[in-house]
């Protein structure tokens, strides 16, 4: 099926010298499917987090798109240049401790004002004992 809705076509691509077979395009940028994009020249954000690379300003040079076959939804995502890409930034004590405050504030109970040691529900902001004690208590109609 996806060869009727993204059929081959031969077009020049910024990785690459000469043309290459690609899906057509999506949004101005070549679209390729799942496992023909060259592993050693592009790459998503996730990839290039694990690289410990980023993005560097950079626009997207291509775009890969996945039909997951369960739920029948298809899923696109931007493509980078590897060789174009940062080193992450290293976390700076200022940014460290930032970090840490925004994690405290996700546990604190908005009940009690305890720590109960684990990042509470954004629905309720309570910890389990409050949560117990407030949905104990008969709701007034």
């Amino acid at each position: 099926m996806a060869s009727k809705s993204f059929p081959w076509v031969l077009m020049p691509v910024p990785w690459a010298d000469g043309p290459q077979f690609t899906r057509g395009t999506h949004d101005g940028l070549p679209l390729l499917s799942y496992g023909c994009a060259p592993k050693n020249k592009l790459a998503t954000r996730r990839q290039l987090r694990a690289l410990g690379l980023r993005p560097n300003g950079q626009d997207p040079v291509a775009v890969l798109y996945v039909r997951h076959s369960a739920s029948g939804k298809t899923v696109f995502a931007s493509l980078y240049l590897i060789e174009r890409a940062a080193p992450v930034r290293p976390m700076t004590p200022a940014k460290f401790t930032a970090l840490a405050k925004a994690n405290l504030a996700r546990r604190i109970c908005g009940n009690c004002g305890k720590d109960p040691l684990y990042v509470l529900p954004t629905s309720t902001h309570l910890c389990w004992p409050c949560f117990e004690l407030t949905s104990d208590t008969p709701q007034a109609a």
